[in-house]
């Protein structure tokens, strides 16, 4: 699995679909299932083209007067698969807020991608039951150097952490992923994917950069 948080680079902001189009062409290539995350404003065009459309962020409160938030129900209406949440650029910092946006998500039938900044952050989340937990150094993201090179030693032991909660509980890894040996790494260690960013919207190639992590799978 491969999760594509396009954030709002202005590559992103000026090419957010083509973007998507590039997923949806290497999905149909590999079959190998990459998730997408565009800015909130284009979320409703990108699910209209492609079935695998997450958002960067979702709020907890109920649709109603929250001036500025973005509820579960609006992305159910956009048509969204499921969201990020706890990413270290935007953190929640309430578990409570947490586990009430996760079980909102999961009664709306959207999918959830937690992410951890340490194995601890990893175990409380956990017995949250997300659909996916993502380890995620905040001190590597952008960097460009690989957490599953950097810090396998965290990767290796969130994995076992999540897993003696949730043996069933798939986990990604993110933070400097920037090749396919990144990728390789990462599942030797355990992981089920990645999550990258920077990588994927500044390549030079978007579609070779994206097939060359697919074919790891």
């Amino acid at each position: 699995m491969i999760v594509l948080n396009l954030k709002t680079y202005q590559e992103t902001l000026e090419n957010a679909l083509l973007f998507t189009d590039i997923a949806s062409e290497v999905v149909e290539k590999t079959g190998v299932r990459i998730v997408i995350c565009p800015p909130s404003v284009y979320l409703k065009e990108s699910a209209e083209r492609f079935g695998s459309v997450f958002a960067q962020h979702v709020d907890c409160e109920e649709a109603g007067a929250f001036t500025g938030t973005l509820p579960v129900e609006a992305l159910k209406k956009a048509g969204a698969k499921g969201s990020i949440l706890n990413h270290s650029e935007k953190k929640i910092g309430s578990v409570e807020k947490i586990k009430t946006t996760v079980e909102k998500l999961h009664q709306n039938a959207l999918e959830s991608l937690v992410c951890a900044d340490s194995v601890r952050e990893a175990e409380e989340l956990a017995h949250l039951s997300p659909t996916y937990i993502a380890v995620e150094p905040p001190e590597l993201i952008g960097s460009g150097v690989s957490v599953s090179k950097a810090k396998p030693e965290l990767v290796r032991s969130t994995v076992s952490a999540i897993h003696a909660i949730n043996p069933k509980l798939p986990v990604l890894c993110g933070a400097g992923v920037s090749n396919k040996e990144d990728v390789e790494s990462a599942l030797a260690l355990g992981t089920e994917g990645v999550l990258l960013a920077s990588a994927f919207v500044k390549a030079k190639d978007h579609k070779k950069f994206l097939l060359d992590l697919a074919s790891v799978f």
